[in-house]
């Protein structure tokens, strides 16, 4: 535990807290059925989004490849994390 806290006070704390805001705020917008509740697409997406987002910033690379990878995931919804997930290399 004191490892994990070591390593979100560190480099890593405003990745966390702007990456899943954001991932949020997405989701928000384009997920909602007619009655204004997130849809099946939309909790597909955030949960999808949320776990790539996560990973992304566990990896151990520079931040300019971090910040590519994330733009593409904020960028391009499904097809985003999903490409993240198939060629990222990640360990």
């Amino acid at each position: 535990m004191k490892n994990f806290v070591a390593r979100l006070t560190g480099p890593l704390l405003p990745s966390v807290l702007l990456s899943l805001p954001g991932s949020l705020l997405l989701t928000a917008c384009s997920g909602r059925n007619s009655s204004g509740g997130l849809s099946i697409a939309g909790v597909a997406y955030l949960l999808l989004a949320v776990f790539a987002f996560l990973s992304l910033i566990k990896q151990d690379w520079d931040t300019g490849k971090k910040i590519i990878w994330g733009l593409i995931i904020w960028f391009f919804p499904f097809g985003g994390s999903i490409i993240y997930f198939l060629f990222s290399g990640r360990k």
